[in-house]
């Protein structure tokens, strides 16, 4: 054990070999700079999902021999805080599961974010008031995995940089932060990949900077969110010229960190014009310098959703950059609607030398909003980390079946489960397996019913479930009972409601089939999108309703505080996921592949990866209208969001749905399904996938056996073809 500890000029570190440090550190170092730069506004990475480490811990002994920090280590990792709440949703998520399929795949990457010492906000929610928001207060400084990093001039000192604003007037004024490093280690621990956490909210930084940088997209202000991006995307030099890192390519994970661009357009300035080179540069010059730029970022769009694209008014702008950058952004930034408006995503659109959708149908979608850059935009379906979203029943259900050997490295092994597809002990164990994740989440939500009910009478919340306020036992679940689970972010589009639009038609189905049903819904809207929280609102006032009119035999509950850990028991819990945005603005979606890893059948409209995941119904069903893509369909206005026609979609398909899992001639039509996903969509919608497809893009120079695995993965699918 004592070789999982290793030092180098930034620290201590917990978790690899002296050997994978100093492997990490030389490739992200080498003059080649043959690495990565990934630049994201969020990652989220909680340890109570997935975690190599306390595994390793708990399957080893620490014997009386062990060393002192070897102990304090081990303590920290066995019993230390689970969540590192830096992320809001399916963004940063999807981060995570990228950086964790690099370390796999060891793709030599450095990730760079901000560190939100009051996180993204905790969710309260209460039958009348609906959500209520709160900080999440949280310390890095106790959380393992998690490293000041030190300064090595300075040993006894932390590492910090400098990120300048400007004023009106191009007065300089220093952002200082401190440098954390999470390590994104691999289940095999012999590789990693660093997040560097950009910690602001220290007393050497001006005080409105500190208060800035505190919570996870902060909108008391569009000043405040503009001073956001630019702490990210201008820290991403000065974080390379403090550690040495020498990387040649830069993936925006969204637009956040365009700031960048900036940056580097300066520096290329810098070196072919002069120093003097604010005053010197020519238009042509500024236009040159993008160009060669963009040879060197990797772009990632990822909503069609206006409310997605970050556009300032100049003046906020000119207020915080240097005279130059609103130069290069005149040149490069114009919002083509609003004159007095700078649009980041139009210069990440202009200034690249690949911009990704992210599912095919998105590509179609971004070729309409930005005609100008059809040709260069492609499409990388997303996809999500196997081995943190499949179950532990699920991986051991896995595991007991030689076919799937290997299936932890390469999700590709998925594909034979079609040679199992009429095996009776498979489809056995499947269902079992099956029972076991249905029955943890169960328990899980009637423990929190209960709770919920003490509460009631403890404090001044009134609970988010109707079930709450009926006598203990009425208000359980049963395992038994057909369970759809819905989680994602409460945004208007999302249409969250969308089946309880007729509840009067949706209790009838019910009633008439004697077809009891469990729906659980998670999620949570931010905290300045009125319309989505009175969605929450909408879900919480239909509870009794529904349970009346169903004579107690559909049940709707609402679990408060939605994470990773609540995502994974729902995700392979339930017997269905539903999904119910309008086509076509979820761009991709993720958690219904988290549900397809543990087997569970989607029901879903046809946008975003379901599009790719459906099968012609092999792997679920689909619902709604199936627009063509045009500029029309792309409103969020509420009047176009089809409510009436796509609910009742739902409810021409829902009655066989309920028969296909509760009816014993057609229950082997539903495991079919779920074989099925296993088969058809395991082997696609990983992140493992995913990154192979980046990995080209990025023409990054890896090892053979490291470019073997990758040209296989690439050939399982391809997200253009």
């Amino acid at each position: 054990m004592n070789d999982l500890i290793a030092t180098n000029r930034w620290g201590t570190f917990f978790g690899v070999s002296q050997k994978t440090l100093d492997t990490v550190w030389n490739n992200l170092t080498d003059p080649s700079g043959n690495s990565v730069v990934y630049i994201s506004m969020e990652i989220g990475a909680d340890r109570d999902v997935y975690h190599p480490i306390k595994k390793k811990l708990q399957d080893s002994d620490i014997d009386k021999t062990a060393s002192n920090l070897l102990r304090h280590y081990a303590k920290l990792f066995l019993n230390g805080p689970e969540k590192i709440p830096n992320y809001s949703g399916g963004l940063g998520i999807l981060a995570g599961d990228t950086l964790k399929s690099f370390a796999d795949l060891k793709i030599p990457t450095l990730a760079i974010s901000l560190l939100y010492r009051k996180g993204y906000f905790s969710q309260l929610v209460d039958s009348r008031l609906g959500q209520i928001s709160t900080a999440t207060d949280w310390s890095p400084e106790n959380t393992p995995s998690l490293y000041l990093l030190k300064n090595p001039d300075f040993p006894d000192l932390p590492l910090e940089i400098e990120v300048p604003f400007f004023d009106d007037n191009d007065n300089e004024v220093l952002a200082i932060a401190r440098l954390w490093m999470k390590m994104e280690v691999n289940e095999h621990l012999d590789f990693f990949v660093p997040e560097i956490l950009l910690d602001y909210n220290i007393p050497s930084s001006p005080e409105w900077i500190r208060q800035v940088s505190q919570r996870l997209y902060d909108s008391i202000s569009d000043q405040a969110k503009a001073v956001q991006r630019r702490l990210l995307g201008a820290s991403v030099i000065p974080i390379q010229k403090a550690m040495g890192i020498t990387a040649n390519i830069f993936h925006l994970n969204e637009q956040h960190g365009v700031v960048v661009v900036l940056n580097m357009i300066g520096e290329w300035l810098s070196k072919h014009v002069g120093n003097d080179y604010h005053t010197k540069a020519t238009d042509a010059d500024i236009l040159k310098a993008a160009d060669a730029v963009a040879k060197h970022i990797v772009f990632t769009i990822h909503t069609p959703v206006k409310a997605g694209h970050d556009r300032f008014d100049k003046s906020i702008i000119s207020g915080i950059g240097h005279a130059f950058c609103n130069r290069v952004l005149h040149l490069l930034a114009q919002d083509d609607e609003n004159p007095n408006q700078y649009n980041f995503t139009a210069l990440a659109m202009k200034v690249n030398r690949s911009t990704n959708s992210v599912s095919r149908l998105h590509k179609a979608v971004t070729q309409k909003q930005f005609p100008q850059f059809s040709k260069k935009i492609t499409a990388i379906t997303n996809g999500v980390h196997h081995l943190t979203w499949i179950s532990e029943a699920k991986a051991a259900f896995y595991d007991s079946f030689s076919e799937l050997k290997n299936w932890r490295d390469d999700p590709a092994v998925f594909s034979k489960a079609g040679l199992l597809f009429n095996s009776e002990s498979f489809r056995e164990a499947f269902e079992l397996a099956w029972k076991q994740d249905t029955k943890i989440l169960i328990d899980y939500i009637n423990q929190m019913l209960s709770l919920h009910r003490k509460q009631m009478h403890e404090t001044w919340i009134d609970p988010p479930n109707f079930l709450s306020n009926l006598d203990d036992g009425i208000q359980e679940l049963s395992p038994d009972v057909y369970t759809i689970g819905f989680a994602r972010r409460f945004s208007t589009y999302k249409r969250a409601d969308l089946i309880f639009d007729d509840i009067d038609k949706l209790a009838d189905i019910v009633i008439s089939n004697n077809y009891p049903v469990n729906f659980i819904y998670a999620g949570k809207a931010h905290p300045s999108d009125e319309p989505g929280k009175s969605i929450i609102k909408l879900v919480l006032d239909i509870q009794e309703e529904l349970y009346r009119k169903t004579n107690g035999m559909a049940k709707l509950v609402f679990i408060p505080g939605y994470d990773m850990k609540i995502a994974k028991m729902m995700v392979a819990g339930v017997h269905a996921w539903l999904n119910s945005p309008k086509r076509p603005l979820e761009a991709s979606g993720t958690s219904g592949m988290k549900s397809a890893m543990n087997g569970i059948p989607n029901i879903s409209t046809m946008d975003g990866w379901w599009v790719e995941g459906y099968h012609d119904g092999k792997t679920g069903w689909k619902f709604g209208y199936e627009s063509d893509i045009d500029t029309a369909c792309l409103s969020e206005a509420p009047s176009s969001l089809l409510y009436e026609q796509d609910s009742n979609s739902f409810y021409d398909i829902f009655p066989q749905i309920l028969k296909s899992f509760y009816d014993a001639k057609s229950r082997s039509l539903y495991i079919d399904k779920c074989i099925h996903n296993l088969e058809l969509n395991c082997p696609i919608f990983n992140t493992h996938r995913m990154a192979a497809e980046y990995v080209a893009r990025y023409e990054l120079k890896v090892p053979k056996a490291v470019q073997n695995r990758l040209e296989k993965l690439r050939k399982i699918y391809q997200s253009e073809n």
